[in-house]
């Protein structure tokens, strides 16, 4: 008998526990507002993570996985909006009431919020769960910075690249003993090997998305800038240096890409991605988050891209810099949300941090310095050919409207190869719309 008392008490001390454990993050749903696309069809009930590719495919599948194995019983429900409108619905959630419990955020866009005090600060909860600050890289913990407070988890940098097609390199004898590929180390010697290509091809030598409004060119525009030593804003964000000699160097050549037909000015962003995997051009201008796609595509064997490799955006100036940007995940600010869902909400952030290594096989470099010293890392496909990325990475100042900034240079610079609008005039009209948005600013 006095077993049996023993045994009940120390089951109903164990049911206490557990339910007090679970009272302190509780049985919750926690809403998710992301962008990454839509693949419920592919990954839906996927828990494996390492049949997940892609950027969708892995943050499903986490989720997923998240889902199925906390212990809290929390479940995280996300909804899916479209990259173009993703902003502007997360903004107006503020209004609604129905604020999201996580949500993803670039660096670029988090002044917009963390200025407004629309943000959680997570310096506290993040020292709490565990995750050190000091295993961030620099870039990436200065990105989720604000006035000394972390207001998000980075969750990876990435950066513009070069991606190539080896083969077509090789027919245009364009290849290195060791099998990477020769690139042009200036601006003069970017259109001397594009012509050649050209010439033994048939073929542009750089596919890029040239006609929306991803602007993928005022990201290589960004990129010059840096390499000549000059920023696009100010670190105080009060002044452009657009319209200026170095300026004017960049939109040359950016120009002459197209008026001397090594660019196809009629591709879209999927256009361009295409047109690279159909064999069609020598380099696609675009991302660290296409390398797992493009690489999945090229062992396919179902692409034309068969031999594909990847390259840091050539230094063709005095400095090796690129134009980089972070993905990360925020709190939004929420009066009326639950202890049991912040507490749910900062695991999902703990979980997303131990896993940042998944993430890192999108392409994306990882933001962890554990994780980049890691083997595992190293060993993905085609990390040291352009391991130099998360060194050059260069981004806009933290300013407000980093977002306004962009798209003020989209349609002027794209104005170059889609109306014949001459270099000088662009950047001058760049220049004009940039200033508009720094004045409001003020």
């Amino acid at each position: 008998m006095r077993n049996l008392k023993t045994f009940r008490a120390l089951a109903l001390a164990t049911l206490l526990a557990t339910t007090a454990s679970a009272g302190s993050a509780g049985a919750v749903d926690i809403s998710l507002l992301r962008f990454f696309g839509e693949c419920n069809t592919e990954y839906g009930t996927v828990t494996d993570i390492s049949k997940a590719n892609g950027e969708c495919g892995i943050i499903t599948v986490l989720t997923n996985k998240f889902n199925a194995e906390n212990t809290l019983g929390a479940k995280v429900v996300t909804q899916t909006v479209e990259w173009g409108a993703y902003y502007d619905q997360l903004t107006a959630t503020y209004s609604t009431g129905n604020i999201p419990d996580v949500a993803v955020m670039h660096a670029s866009v988090m002044p917009n919020f963390s200025g407004r005090d629309l943000l959680t600060p997570l310096s506290g909860p993040l020292k709490e769960l565990g995750i050190p600050s000091d295993d961030f890289v620099p870039a990436a913990l200065k990105n989720a910075t604000a006035n000394g407070e972390i207001y998000a988890l980075p969750f990876d940098l990435h950066a513009l690249l070069f991606h190539v097609n080896m083969d077509l390199m090789k027919q245009a004898n364009m290849a290195n003993p060791d099998g990477s590929p020769m690139l042009p180390k200036s601006a003069d010697e970017l259109i001397a090997q594009g012509k050649k290509f050209k010439e033994a091809t048939g073929k542009p030598f750089i596919a890029s998305e040239s006609q929306s409004a991803e602007g993928m060119m005022v990201r290589f525009f960004d990129t010059l800038m840096w390499q000549q030593g000059v920023d696009v804003v100010s670190a105080d964000g009060k002044a452009a240096s657009i319209d200026t000699p170095e300026g004017l160097n960049a939109a040359k050549l950016i120009s002459a890409i197209y008026s001397e037909g090594l660019a196809n000015p009629a591709l879209d962003y999927p256009g361009s991605e295409q047109a690279f995997l159909n064999g069609e051009a020598g380099i696609l201008l675009n991302g660290t988050w296409g390398v797992d796609n493009y690489d999945s595509q090229a062992k396919s064997g179902k692409a034309a891209l068969k031999s594909y490799r990847v390259a840091n955006v050539p230094q063709l100036f005095a400095n090796q810099k690129v134009w980089a940007d972070s993905h990360m995940w925020v709190i939004p600010k929420d009066e009326n949300r639950s202890a049991e869902k912040t507490k749910a909400a900062e695991a999902f952030l703990k979980f997303l941090y131990d896993n940042n290594y998944e993430w890192s096989r999108t392409g994306h470099l990882s933001v962890r310095q554990s994780v980049l010293d890691s083997a595992a890392f190293k060993a993905l496909p085609h990390r040291n050919e352009f391991a130099a990325t998360a060194t050059n990475a260069t981004a806009l100042p933290q300013v407000q409207n980093q977002r306004a900034v962009y798209n003020a240079m989209i349609t002027d610079l794209n104005a170059m190869w889609l109306t014949g609008t001459e270099p000088q005039a662009a950047l001058s009209a760049m220049q004009a719309g940039v200033e508009r948005v720094l004045r409001r600013n003020r």
